[in-house]
């Protein structure tokens, strides 16, 4: 890509990888057959439906139309192949799934992008209270049960996988579950809406944010129907495109935006200087900075769990801070080593100074210089091609597979909206 040129026009969000991992995961307990909209295309979908495929469902996908039927009435296979784990972390989702229809998983610890510690400690606690029995042999994870039975269960931070998994082995368990602190993110209350659309019998109360609990009421698993689900826009590509209107300069629209889901990033982005108007009815934003005058950095910002600032947007925001003007110290709370990134930012002439392996601080400079940079994994390489957008000359960033795990077109989104960038063999 080539920097220094503002950006101008619409783009549509995709549908979220983070909603519709689970929910083409949560296919596996249901006897019938489902068809998913507003599929995004992405390498870890393509991950997903390989492992779907491997324990017996049917699979007819229609690209163009960003749709996906699965067939899940033969499922039989609880082993899931070891090169398809390792390659994602949000395949162990699917032990919840396989415990629920057939009570047995077997799988590889997963894999995906390296940013710190990610035990699945959590995930094997709401499985074991609700009669799991797991046990592990070298780096397989083995879980069984005769039966599921409903349990209280409260986590002790509130995860969205290991919520996930929870769910989705407590939709077909005897009795009624009740999950205290689980994570409140938007990709949960879209699994428990499929679910229930499904046939399952998940109850989230309007103190949902503040309390995190979710009551489930176990099914026969000859209860649950096929059904067609639309996959909600994902807010971490959205909020991607915001930073990129924010770092490169420009007035961009987002359609197809899950407004509700991003007033948090709405508003540091206001904080910052940059004019935002978000219209929920149409599901659009509207974002623009003053050609002819710096982006403002805020002195602190720190991630959390929904609905504060998230995670996967701590390094978009760190790009952007690299050309804003004033100071900005970022501490992430969710992961530990997500900083990955700095190195290659620095390299393209970003005043960083790390502080620990949870806090940087960042003095935003003039301007960045096109560099060839490595992406390192999935968020960090999108934040590599924001600070490209605002650097002088050409960047290239190279490992794009990780880019590829989570955007359909990045490189198609942001030419669209009139940046010098393409893909390069």
């Amino acid at each position: 890509m080539e920097g220094g040129k503002r950006l101008a026009g619409t783009v549509r969000v995709q549908g979220s990888k983070n909603a519709a991992l689970p929910v083409l995961a949560a296919s596996v307990l249901i006897p019938g057959t489902c068809v998913f909209k507003n599929v995004p295309y992405i390498t870890d979908i393509n991950c997903m439906e390989n492992l779907l495929q491997s324990t017996g469902a049917d699979l007819e996908k229609k690209e163009a139309a960003h749709a996906l039927r699965i067939n899940a009435v033969n499922i039989q296979e609880y082993r899931l192949p070891a090169k398809y784990v390792s390659a994602m972390r949000s395949s162990v989702v699917l032990m919840g799934a396989l415990l629920g229809r057939l009570g047995e998983a077997i799988v590889d610890y997963p894999g995906g992008c390296v940013i710190g510690e990610r035990p699945i400690d959590l995930h094997l606690f709401g499985l074991e209270k609700l009669g799991a029995q797991i046990w592990t042999d070298k780096n397989r994870i083995h879980a069984y049960a005769d039966e599921l039975r409903g349990a209280l269960i409260c986590f002790p931070f509130p995860s969205v996988g290991a919520t996930q998994n929870t769910i989705l082995a407590a939709v077909t368990a005897r009795g009624t579950t009740v999950i205290k602190n689980a994570a409140r993110e938007p990709e949960v209350t879209a699994l428990c809406d499929f679910l229930n659309k499904a046939g399952a019998c998940i109850e989230i109360g309007h103190d949902f944010i503040a309390t995190g609990r979710i009551v489930i009421r176990g099914v026969e698993v000859s209860c649950l129907h096929g059904v067609e689900y639309e996959i909600i826009p994902d807010r971490i590509v959205a909020g991607t495109y915001l930073f990129a209107a924010l770092g490169a300069g420009g007035s961009i629209t987002l359609e197809n935006a899950p407004v509700a889901q991003l007033r948090s990033v709405c508003a540091l982005i206001r904080r910052m200087g940059a004019e935002v108007v978000p219209d929920e009815e149409k599901n659009r934003i509207w974002v623009s900075t003053d050609k002819n005058r710096r982006i403002q950095n805020i002195p602190f910002v720190e991630t959390g769990v929904y609905p504060e600032f998230p995670t996967d947007l701590q390094s978009l925001l760190l790009a952007c801070a690299c050309v804003s003007e004033g100071e900005l110290t970022i501490k992430e709370r969710i992961f530990s080593s997500r900083f990955k990134v700095v190195e290659e930012l620095v390299r393209m002439g970003a005043d960083i100074e790390t502080l620990d392996n949870k806090c940087v601080r960042v003095r935003g400079v003039e301007k960045l210089t096109g560099r060839t940079v490595i992406a390192q994994e999935l968020r960090g390489g999108a934040a590599l091609v924001i600070a490209g957008l605002a650097a002088e000359g050409i960047t290239r960033v190279t490992d794009i597979r990780y880019i590829k795990r989570g955007y359909q077109d990045i490189v198609g989104d942001l030419k669209g909206l009139g940046a010098r960038i393409s893909y390069v063999d």
